[in-house]
């Protein structure tokens, strides 16, 4: 267990905090505010913004969707170059943080912004980022990683750069209180795989990696059982509070991590546009089983230390079954029909773009290869 960490975000963390951004930007700076469909002028968020920057110079950018694509992020990046932007607040959600991370490194570079997701260019420099986060799901606000889509080739990769982590984060779960159903239930899920994915994979000797991990987890699955209680302040708080540690860098810092579930499931995003947490939901289980033996440990201990199960040759099963029990109470499928074809052409589609992304071998034992996806996909598509 070796490793360097540190997390330089500043959070905010409370009702009324987004107020202090007035402080948090130096009014000396032309900021450019990022949010995605609007409901931020519906929910107050916007006029706290408005409030907060009375004293800056500031133009906004709207229209970043649930998976921020290249296409409508360069014309953010268009303003940053040509207005001579330098700070950029992002409002919203996972994605809209995400996209302003594109739109922050993409603006220091010449050439197209997709080199960046492509691997091509190497960014070392990126225009400042702050966070105002209204839903809580990828800890996106205090970390360095960001996922594009380019709509063209549907196309969906990732890129980190310690150059995009916000410098700030404002968490007020009260902007949670006018989220529709369908996306406070993303949140749970997403948290919950984003913790999976750096916590099942071998047994380690991390305690604190580990041992947090499996609180948070722990956590999540209260807030599961509570969800008919959810509207309340300290539901909210724990559900942004625990989203944001399940992937601010710290229970993965030093310990394997898995992550095949995302890559599987961010080709079900690019294809048929399936919501990110539910594309993971639909794939995990069917990974678990197929990983059974590698995972077996892992999967143990989460049984007993998460689930409370008790000891059995079974029990690595029975957690997973666990696992799409905790899924199907919040009503969120795990196998999915929805494509347009047959299931064979659907599962040709997936791996071909996993190819050509070259994603041939996944998972922290690199034992997912091709054959391996096209039996997890088997088992995960109706």
């Amino acid at each position: 267990m070796q490793f360097t960490y540190v997390n330089p975000t500043v959070i905010h963390f409370g009702q009324g905090q987004i107020s202090s951004i007035a402080q948090s930007v130096a009014s000396s700076k032309k900021v450019l505010v990022i949010y995605g469909g609007g409901s931020i002028k519906k929910n107050g968020v916007y006029d706290q913004v408005t409030e907060a920057l009375k004293s800056h110079t500031w133009v906004e950018f709207s229209g970043v969707e649930a998976n921020p694509t290249k296409e409508t992020l360069d014309k953010a990046v268009k303003i940053v170059k040509e207005q001579d932007i330098e700070f950029i607040l992002a409002v919203g959600g996972g994605s809209v943080i995400d996209g302003s991370k594109y739109v922050a490194a993409a603006a220091k570079y010449d050439g197209d912004g997709w080199d960046i997701l492509e691997g091509k260019h190497q960014v070392t420099e990126a225009t400042p980022i702050g966070a105002i986060l209204t839903l809580p799901a990828t800890g996106s606000e205090s970390n360095m990683g960001a996922v594009i889509t380019r709509a063209e080739t549907k196309d969906k990769l990732a890129f980190m750069n310690p150059a995009v982590q916000p410098k700030f984060a404002v968490m007020d779960p009260d902007v949670m209180k006018t989220l529709p159903e369908r996306q406070l239930i993303n949140g749970l899920v997403d948290a919950w795989v984003h913790v999976c994915e750096q916590y099942i994979t071998m047994p380690t000797n991390a305690m604190v990696q580990e041992g947090y991990a499996e609180t948070l987890l722990k956590n999540l699955l209260v807030l599961g059982k509570q969800y008919d209680k959810r509207d309340n302040d300290a539901w909210r708080a724990n559900l942004m509070w625990t989203a944001n540690q399940a992937l601010n860098g710290l229970i993965g810092t030093g310990v394997p991590q898995d992550w095949a579930t995302h890559m599987i499931g961010h080709e079900f995003t690019a294809l048929w546009h399936v919501d990110h947490a539910r594309s993971l939901a639909i794939v995990q289980p069917s990974l678990l089983r197929n990983q059974i033996d590698a995972k077996r440990g892992k999967l143990e201990q989460m049984g007993k230390n998460v689930f409370g199960l008790e000891q059995s040759d079974d029990l690595a099963e029975r957690t997973v079954v666990e696992i799409e029990t905790f899924y199907h109470s919040l009503e969120v499928a795990t196998q999915f029909s929805d494509y347009e074809t047959t299931k064979e052409n659907a599962i040709d589609r997936v791996v071909e773009q996993l190819e050509s992304h070259g994603y041939l071998q996944l998972g922290e034992n690199q034992a997912i290869t091709i054959p391996r996806t096209r039996e997890i996909l088997e088992s995960a598509m109706l």
